[in-house]
């Protein structure tokens, strides 16, 4: 891998590290259900690396210098590509300083792909290359931990800084730590910090000091020595006792500034007897969730309620006065502004609600750190399809979006158990997925939306598994798996401010969505149902039937494949083309179809009864099958693209090709055997 240049020679700063600029390849992935965007580079400004283990703080911290909104989540690998932004800041030199948040590094000695270009980036690259001043963010928590990285930094000629995270947390836990005493021990700068609430001003203060020490002077003249300076090579005694050296010179300046409470009872701890339990945990875990979608769909629905008789009603009603009064009220305006974009969109937009509470409380389970926990407790069934704990991670993430899911498969060791976790995450049911759970629980199953919504997600897990059990034995037998080595953060009390950072901008990538590819999706159905594929109608002709659309004729082709499964319905099948887009795209197909037939009376009476009727009396039956085949087929385009990405194009066709078919063959078996109950 190439080394990305983190910036240009600063001639007002001396010494080794006086790189500015960006790092070229710092993007953070975004995609239609997540937002990170790329920010601001402040030209000729000092560059400061923001380094650290996972699950110290880093990335809030990231965030609250550079204010850039990155994806943040308190468990293990939640940085996995390098991003940047601008710290502006009072003070004397310069007011903004570039910040490249690198990827969590416990330490220089890389276990894997995101540890390797943490080292690559601070050590591997030119000297005129290195950014001006190392910021290592340490959790007080587990200070000892934490200092290893900075030990091996001292070792090499940077400026440094050491930021203090959670220190409300090791309160907590009996321990109090003087930053003035460490830092004394240390040689290094330490500043306690509470970037969850925004408190840098004093981190502000001793960095612009150390920019401005000469590069001679910042090195700690008892730190350990790098055995590369003294043996010339990597001998393997060399570096244990080198090693050895950073332990001893961490324990004795940590010994010198802490003061612990032995008697206090940790609560962490506690919690944990329970939630790792091998057998209390995953039911716990269960329970979370199932309490999660309870939440979300009780609280919920009044709002959706609302929204969607706003959209239907008054918005619609207004909209047709204005066409009128302006003289555009044609046929097929009305028909696309109308049926089209309000009806299509705004069905999408009623799930607004809905999705603003579900990224609130998985926002609150990932900033308490138990989210963490659930590693752990599947880390039993990684082993049996032959991945690692650490697996569950990118796909844990994969609820929430594939896409980002994906790229942090980066976290895993090995090429093999990479490709296998990537063609594993888009049988995780997404955010999008569950609009489309919700709308139609409500419409078959009202009384107990919430069960069946919680049902599918757990049928999504047990099809991960089966999946993985697959992969193995027909692709990957020989495949070992790693033991689990992961950082469990302790409790702590989620902030508001935190809390609501991380689920607006969560939501800001639905909405996103549903202004830019839902959008884009209802213009190119409107056009297709308004383009004829019989003879004897003409281009938007109001009296052409969507069946004899080009729509409805594409639609009817394929929906032959799908009449096992009790879904052999054009406008059954057509939404699932669409869905290939973004699965919301599914909804507002759905929405637009049966707009333009005047026998529907509303969305979901028009659902159920063409469920109805293409499964012959099944219904129910049919819905499941709908489901789970949503479930496991295909996610989105932007899914595949990430794939490509990640594992190369040949991998992600076995893939699309994969889960189509077993998408297709469980749709199959769940109507067949479901219809005999059902």
């Amino acid at each position: 891998m190439s080394t990305p240049k983190i910036g240009t020679p600063d001639p007002t700063l001396t010494g080794t590290g006086s790189g500015t600029g960006s790092v070229e390849a710092a993007t953070t992935a975004a995609c239609s259900h997540c937002d990170a965007p790329a920010a601001e580079v402040a030209t000729g400004a000092p560059t400061i690396a923001l380094v650290g283990s996972p699950n110290a703080g880093k990335s809030t911290l990231f965030n609250a210098l550079t204010g850039a909104g990155v994806k943040m989540g308190n468990w293990p690998g939640t940085t996995v590509e390098v991003s940047r932004g601008v710290w502006h800041t009072p003070g004397a030199g310069s007011d903004r300083l570039n910040v490249i948040d690198f990827p969590g590094a416990y330490s220089l000695d890389p276990v894997s792909p995101d540890e390797a270009l943490t080292r690559e980036l601070l050590l591997d690259s030119p000297d005129s290359q290195r950014p001006d001043l190392v910021l290592v963010a340490v959790d007080t928590s587990n200070i000892a931990r934490g200092l290893y990285l900075a030990a091996q930094l001292a070792e090499h000629p940077y400026r440094m800084v050491i930021a203090l995270t959670k220190a409300d947390v090791a309160q907590r836990q009996g321990l109090e730590v003087d930053p003035v005493r460490l830092s004394k021990a240390l040689g290094i700068p330490v500043v306690a910090v509470d970037p969850r609430r925004r408190d840098v001003t004093t981190l502000a203060e001793a960095v612009h000091a150390r920019l401005h020490a000469p590069i001679e002077q910042v090195r700690p003249a008892d730190a350990p020595t790098s055995p590369k300076n003294t043996a010339g090579t990597d001998d393997p005694d060399a570096e244990f006792a080198a090693a050895d050296a950073r332990f001893a010179w961490i324990d004795q300046a940590v010994a010198s500034a802490t003061v612990r409470d032995e008697h206090q009872a940790s609560t962490t701890e506690t919690i944990d007897r329970f939630v790792l339990h091998p057998v209390l945990g995953p039911l716990i875990f269960l329970a979370v969730m199932f309490l999660v979608f309870q939440i979300t769909i009780t609280l919920a629905a009044p709002l959706q309620t609302l929204l969607e008789d706003f959209f239907t009603g008054p918005l619609s009603q207004w909209a047709e006065a204005a066409l009128a009064a302006v003289g555009l009220d044609f046929p097929f305006i009305k028909g696309l502004l109308i049926d089209g974009l309000i009806g299509g969109v705004g069905m999408v937009l009623t799930f607004v609600p809905l999705m603003a509470l579900m990224f609130l409380c998985l926002a609150v389970l990932e900033d308490s750190g138990y989210m963490a926990r659930a590693a752990v407790v599947a880390d039993r069934l990684m082993r049996a399809i032959g991945l690692p704990g650490k697996a569950f991670i990118p796909l844990i993430v994969g609820f929430g979006c594939n896409v980002p899911a994906i790229s942090a498969t980066r976290v895993l060791s090995t090429p093999l158990q990479r490709r296998m976790t990537a063609l594993l995450v888009p049988f995780t049911s997404c955010s999008a997925r569950l609009t489309v759970y919700v709308m139609l629980g409500h419409t078959f199953f009202p009384e107990h939306a919430g069960l069946v919504v919680f049902a599918m997600y757990v049928v999504s897990i047990l099809l991960v598994v089966f999946a993985g059990l697959l992969l193995k034995t027909l692709l990957w037998r020989t495949m070992g798996a790693d033991p689990l080595v992961i950082d469990l953060p302790v409790y702590q009390l989620p902030t508001a401010r935190l809390t609501a950072t991380v689920t607006w901008a969560r939501l800001k990538g639905f909405l996103r969505t549903a202004g830019g590819i839902i959008v884009a999706t209802v213009i190119a159905i409107w056009f297709l149902l308004s383009t004829p594929a019989v003879a004897g109608h003409s281009w938007g002709d109001e009296e052409l039937a969507p069946q004899d659309s080009v729509y409805g004729v594409v639609s009817e082709t394929i929906a032959p494949v799908f009449e096992p499964a009790g879904f052999g319905s054009w406008s059954l099948t057509g939404p699932l083309i669409t869905g290939f887009l973004a699965k919301e795209a599914l909804i507002s197909t759905w929405a637009q179809t049966y707009a333009v037939e005047e026998d529907s009376a509303d969305l979901a009476t028009a659902v159920r009864e063409d469920f109805d009727q293409a499964s012959g009396g099944h219904g129910i039956a049919a819905v499941w099958a709908y489901m789970i085949f949503l479930m496991a087929y295909t996610p989105c385009v932007a899914t595949l693209a990430a794939q490509r990405r990640e594992i190369g194009l040949k991998w992600t066709l076995i893939g699309v090709v994969g889960q189509l078919a077993l998408a297709w063959l469980l749709a199959v078996g769940a109507f067949q055997i479901l219809r005999f109950f059902m």
